[in-house]
């Protein structure tokens, strides 16, 4: 019920909720509530005295709270005071003087304010003036500068008197505040602690007030002027007893009298009672504190709620194969991250096209809103890779990351820390609540990692694919099993893209492998060195894999200025004393699209399917059916088969030997890496003169998947597959079954129907040139609707019954029965 718990805004209302309630439930009442309605009228002027009233009446209740609080600790007070002359005090008159040092005044004064201003907003008129009574608020904060300076002295009293005194302990852990009139709940249970620092936040709130409260009111209303000297006033107030309260919230001392100071901080996704929860984890000298973020305005109106610390004495981190079995984690499935991520980017482009219309603010906020509520979604239920911390006096707690570079630099900071002689404590609740505190102002990571945070005139990243040849390593003191893997940043996280294959028992790897990387928006290249391990006694009872170890990790940043497009770039990524030699150079999306038809006519790739199929007299080209029987031979159990990328030389290696018509192309089919020959056949389909279900009749596709009667979409596809020429229909409908039987063993190969859709729809389904030129000139388009519609035709016709080639041409004119 405490105004700490109102929230700013349909963020705080994600963050707020322990629960976690969808993004975008309506923000509880009170001053949610009211800042919600406020954002909208910065946008519509002329609601303002409308917005001063629903501002006035959650601040209102907020002040019936913060009277009650200060009622509540001035009610032991008089008892104390009786006492303290008998033969029996509790306490002595000084340190009831100390404890309870200018509460009374401080009560006084608001509940004067209180009386003054509740009449005026529950009679509320379009005329009422109110600017003299905030203003008179403002001139009587003397007294809580006379209560900060004392501050520090009253507690440390209060704490000393609860160890002397069982007596004043029991009454100062158990204070009761009285609930607002219409509460169900009549008292809550808080500490003196607690309520003595309410007055501290108290200034910071009232100041918060009333910059909103000048935003909505008209500059020529006779409240203005009024309110501008109290928000003067409170701010200076601020200003000067920020110098006095920093020192204590910011350089708060050790248990060893030293300085404790911010290491690191960051955003984590913690599974806490079985559901994902959004943290923000700090990492001091010698204690990591895990925070909820209860309130996100503008500037410094932030708070931070500990949900648990762990002193890094205290601190150890289990070893895989000791960590008790993870909690069931509920994952999504890939297909719906790479549908949300169509949508974001699909809210993206419109957002563009809005601005570059100058589209109303309005409709622009609107947009932006849904982008951050699908971002937050999609940050919340990406990560996988789980990251245990324990406390060797009893709980675990368990973080899930979307990056293995995260997951080390996390646990190599605190190691480093754990070198020094740590000693194990307990904070005491103030402690807590001032280390708390000082989070907000010592953070380095202010916002949520998700683009709708981003100002305008941000880098918006490199959208298109990356070429990478990860070379060489050197630097390794003693042979080992070697490989590395590449991640890039996309919508706000990191994912792993690619890896190299181990290279056994060597100092020097050379690997020479060439990865294709589709980027979305990224920022930054990561490359990260393993050890191989085989030791099955390493498995991780969180996700069941064997943990290799990291021997080192570096980052690039991708400038589009400084990325090369045409020639390859080679660079070097030194990381604890090994070198990682490698080149790379770009294509940006719309050079991507542009098929090139090849110039010589004997090969496959590049060549129309109907030539090739007339040359080799079959109804389907040799390429597809050579990769789809090795496939189905040796990969269909394979883990991502289709969306794991191959190595690039091995692709063009087979790529060369089908354009030769090499004889030895089966025994390279059988020696070669699974993903190599998947990747083969995809880049066959990409490389067509035209895409498989031809140029003309996307247009048509596009209209037929997006009919609701199921009988005249059934239909409609139907006849579209019939207008296909021959030999792209019959290896359409080759290509589908191989999928369906993929698919099939999706329990153990993690590809469904909609994951091979979402592979293949682009590739088969994609408009000419002269289709798509229009959409090219946004970056964010890439995701676009199109691109949702090729993967929900291909979901279609594989989610169809089986379709015969003989069947669908005797129907010329085919009728469903089926609605």
């Amino acid at each position: 019920m405490e105004e700490e718990e109102e929230a700013i805004g349909y963020l705080d209302k994600i963050l707020e909720d322990e629960e976690d309630s969808e993004p975008g439930t309506p923000t509880s009442p009170g001053l949610g509530c009211t800042f919600l309605a406020s954002k909208k009228g910065e946008r519509d002027a002329g609601k303002g005295l409308e917005m001063r009233k629903l501002v006035l009446s959650g601040f209102l209740a907020s002040e019936e709270i913060y009277i009650n609080q200060l009622e509540a600790l001035l009610l032991p007070m008089k008892p104390l005071k009786a006492t303290a002359t008998t033969s029996q005090p509790v306490l002595t008159i000084q340190q009831i003087e100390t404890i309870f040092y200018k509460i009374q005044d401080i009560y006084e004064i608001h509940k004067e304010f209180y009386d003054s201003l509740c009449p005026k907003v529950q009679q509320w008129e379009s005329k009422v003036t109110l600017g003299h009574l905030f203003q008179k608020l403002a001139s009587q904060l003397g007294v809580y500068k006379a209560f900060v300076d004392n501050y520090k002295v009253a507690l440390e009293t209060a704490e000393k008197c609860s160890q002397s005194n069982n007596q004043f302990q029991k009454i100062s852990e158990e204070l009761k505040v009285k609930g607002p009139k219409d509460s169900k709940e009549s008292h809550t249970s808080v500490t003196m602690e607690a309520l003595l620092y309410k007055p501290i936040d108290r200034v910071t709130r009232s100041t918060l007030v009333l910059h909103d409260l000048l935003k909505h009111t008209p500059a020529d209303h006779p409240d203005y002027p009024l309110l501008q000297d109290a928000l003067r006033i409170s701010q200076n107030f601020l200003s000067s007893i920020n110098e006095d309260i920093d020192p204590r919230r910011t350089a708060v001392t050790t248990p060893k009298g030293e300085t404790r100071q911010l290491v690191k901080d960051g955003f984590l996704v913690e599974l806490s009672e079985g559901s994902r929860k959004l943290r923000h984890v700090f990492l001091f000298t010698d204690v990591v504190l895990c925070a909820k973020l209860k309130k996100t305005a503008v500037g410094k109106h932030q708070q931070y709620d500990c949900k648990w610390y762990v002193p890094l004495a205290d601190l150890v981190f289990p070893a895989p194969e000791e960590s008790e079995p993870c909690p069931q984690v509920h994952t999504i499935p890939d297909h719906e991250l790479e549908d949300m991520k169509m949508k974001i980017s699909a809210i993206k482009s419109e957002v563009q096209k809005e601005k570059a219309g100058k589209g109303q603010s309005r409709a622009i906020e609107r947009l932006k809103k849904k982008m951050f509520e699908n971002e937050f979604w999609l940050l919340l239920n990406s990560p996988t890779i789980p990251f245990r911390i324990h406390n060797r006096n009893g709980k675990s707690y368990l973080f899930l990351l979307s990056s293995d570079y995260e997951r080390s630099e996390w646990r190599e900071a605190i190691q480093k820390l754990q070198k020094k002689d740590l000693q194990a404590f307990v904070l005491s609740s103030v402690e807590l609540q001032v280390l708390t505190g000082s989070c907000f102002k010592l953070r380095t990571v202010h916002n949520i990692p998700v683009t709708s945070n981003k100002d305008d005139d941000e880098s918006p990243g490199l959208y298109g694919f990356l070429h990478v040849i990860v070379h060489s390593a050197k630097g390794f003191k003693q042979s080992a099993n070697l490989y590395c893997t590449l991640e890039v940043d996309s919508f706000g996280y990191f994912v792993s893209k690619a890896k190299t294959r181990v290279f056994r028992d060597t100092t020097e790897p050379q690997w020479n492998e060439e990865f294709e990387i589709e980027l979305e928006g990224s920022q930054s290249l990561r490359v990260l060195c393993y050890e191989k391990c085989y030791d099955k006694t390493k498995l991780n009872k969180d996700n069941n894999e064997i943990v290799d170890k990291i021997m080192g990790k570096g980052q690039v940043q991708l400038d589009p200025q400084a990325v090369p497009t045409k020639n390859w770039h080679t660079d070097v990524i030194e990381m604890n004393g090994i070198k990682v030699e490698f080149s790379m150079k770009f294509t940006s999306r719309d050079m991507s699209l542009k098929r090139t038809p090849s110039k010589k006519q004997t090969g496959v790739f590049g060549v129309k399917i109907s030539v090739v199929t007339k040359r080799e007299r079959s109804k389907v080209p040799y390429i597809v059916r050579q990769c789809v029987e090795e496939v189905e031979k040796r990969g269909i159990e394979e883990v991502g088969i289709y969306r794991i990328s191959g190595v690039a030389t091995d692709i063009q290696a087979l790529k060369a030997a089908f354009d030769a018509n090499n004889k030895d192309i089966l025994v390279m089919l059988s020696d070669m890496d699974i993903n190599a020959i998947a990747g083969t056949l995809k880049l066959y389909f990409r490389e067509l003169p035209e895409p498989l279900l031809t140029d003309r009749l996307y247009p048509a596709f596009m209209e037929g998947i997006a009919l609701s009667d199921p009988a005249a979409k059934e239909n409609c596809m139907m006849h579209l597959l019939r207008s296909l020429p021959d030999p792209n229909l019959i290896t359409f409908l080759f290509l589908l079954e191989h999928l369906k039987r993929v698919a099939e063993k999706e329990p153990i190969n993690k590809m469904s129907l909609h994951n091979l859709a979402t592979v293949f729809g682009p590739t088969l389904l994609r408009p000419s040139e002269v289709e798509s030129k229009g959409h090219l000139t946004l970056a964010s388009d890439i995701w676009s609707h199109d691109v949702m519609a090729q993967v929900q035709v291909l979901l279609y016709y594989l989610q169809h019954p089986p379709i015969s080639f003989a069947e669908l041409k005797r129907n010329t004119l085919y009728f469903s029965t089926d609605v």
